[in-house]
């Protein structure tokens, strides 16, 4: 079972009837609740709820490249090429089938390319297959002479055509991509905190471009993995990022890992701020996004896309018990009790990384950084110390034990 059962919290599918009659506070629900019940709720002040109205801004894939590609040109106009070229980090995409001819344009400049289709509302890997032939998505050739009616017939879905990342980073001759958690507890202001833990994801495969049908050598999703008739369930197919930092650092060196880490900064950051002016803000609602992001091999991180609904079904021991902490710290975020101030900068396993602007760290040594450096406020796979830093955080309440 996964954490969010064992803990207690109702998801949207086993609320009690105290529910439909208005009467609670905190609601963990999945994003098909939202669409239906969100406009038709009236909350109270102290009322929390896990999804934006319009997460799917973000969340979809379509709509994620429109708005970055917007907010980049955005960028362009207004401050200039330079601060622009910093959302360069999501590969080349096309909506299909509405942007077929434009993709037909760039497909044919890279002849031989490989391209990678994926349907804009799917998850867990499915749908998605590799081409490097036109006639491979024929499907979904936009035909101008169908009538309005033949045309409703046969809709074709709605599928993102990208340039597929032909030199993934490998560990040992396999392709991983990373699973980062951000939360936005609010969009106007901006505040965005990064967790310190997540995980590699690992294809059961050793990588190569000769053969484009194997799922389980170009899909890291544990999704399709866990079916992969050589998966061993005690091993697994995740690398928690502690080891896989000390891992980069120890192959790459320090400056390195650090520099990486700080473009993958840049992308939580620029992506929120991309949608920032479309989404809905609601003081009610907070969102646990979950980043995959793919390394390749010269450490560059790109943006493979943003899950609004991450899953917290456990593969082993180990993440079960990280899924615990995350989702504990994620409430302790919350604060429904009201024990916070405000003004941390941790919480848990949480690091403000932007509050209006970006946190800095507080124990900046400024005669190593020099006095106009500061260090961004986050440790992804970094310690996560959390239980000694909750308890100075966090008074108990009264009548309750200490941690």
């Amino acid at each position: 079972s996964s954490p969010l059962q064992t803990s207690g919290h109702k998801g949207s599918h086993d609320c009690s009837k105290s529910e439909e009659e208005g009467e609670w506070d905190f609601n963990w629900c999945d994003v098909g609740w939202i669409r239906e019940n969100f406009d038709h709720s009236y909350m109270e002040e102290h009322v929390r709820i896990n999804h934006f109205r319009n997460h799917f801004e973000l969340t979809r894939k379509n709509l994620m490249v429109k708005n970055l590609k917007r907010y980049r040109k955005t960028l362009e106009r207004d401050v200039g090429r330079t601060e622009a070229s910093k959302c360069d980090f999501f590969p080349c995409t096309f909506a299909l089938p509405s942007e077929y001819h434009l993709f037909v344009e760039e497909f044919k400049r890279s002849p031989g390319s490989t391209w990678i289709m994926k349907p804009v509302a799917k998850s867990q890997g499915k749908g998605i297959f590799l081409f490097r032939k036109l006639k491979d998505i024929m499907d979904w050739k936009k035909d101008g002479t169908r009538s309005e009616d033949q045309k409703d017939a046969a809709q074709v879905e709605s599928y993102v055509a990208q340039r597929y990342i032909e030199n993934p980073y490998l560990i040992n001759g396999r392709k991983f991509d990373l699973r980062v958690y951000v939360l936005v507890t609010s969009y106007v202001p901006l505040k965005a905190w990064l967790y310190r833990d997540g995980f590699g994801r690992f294809s059961s495969t050793r990588f190569s471009l000769s053969s484009i049908d194997d799922k389980y050598m170009h899909l890291t999703n544990v999704a399709v993995q866990k079916t992969a008739p050589d998966y061993d369930p005690e091993k697994g197919c995740k690398w928690q990022m502690q080891p896989l930092r000390r891992y980069l650092t120890a192959k790459h060196g320090r400056e390195t890992v650090e520099s990486l880490f700080k473009e993958m900064d840049n992308i939580f950051v620029c992506s929120l701020q991309s949608v920032q002016k479309v989404i809905i803000n609601d003081k009610h609602c907070f969102e646990l996004y979950g980043y995959d992001i793919l390394l390749d091999q010269n450490l560059k991180p790109w943006l493979i896309e943003v899950n609004a609904s991450p899953s917290y079904t456990p593969s082993s021991q180990e993440d079960y018990e990280m899924k615990c902490r995350l989702l504990e710290d994620t409430l302790n975020v919350v604060d429904m009790e009201g024990r916070l101030t405000g003004k941390e900068k941790r919480v848990g396993g949480y690091d403000l990384m932007w509050n209006d602007g970006p946190v800095f760290r507080e124990d900046v040594n400024l005669e190593t950084f020099g006095s106009s450096c500061f260090t961004a406020n986050t440790h992804l796979g970094c310690v996560n110390d959390r239980e000694k830093q909750l308890r100075r955080l966090l008074k108990p309440f009264p009548g309750q034990k200490r941690m």
